[in-house]
């Protein structure tokens, strides 16, 4: 009895570990095409800036 509840004790230690890693790895990529997103936004405008002053 004790070793079942032993390996359903590491099951959930588990399973949770793995739900917190996937969730960092979506909010990681989630963050990084937020990023690339403002990036070349920031690009753009700056370029289209600097066309209209010259």
């Amino acid at each position: 009895m004790g070793l079942l509840v032993a390996l359903l004790v590491i099951w959930v230690a588990l399973a949770v570990i793995d739900i917190v890693i996937k969730g960092l790895f979506w909010l990681i990529v989630v963050g990084a095409v937020l990023f690339l997103a403002t990036a070349v936004i920031g690009f753009v405008k700056r370029e289209a800036l600097g066309r209209r002053r010259g």
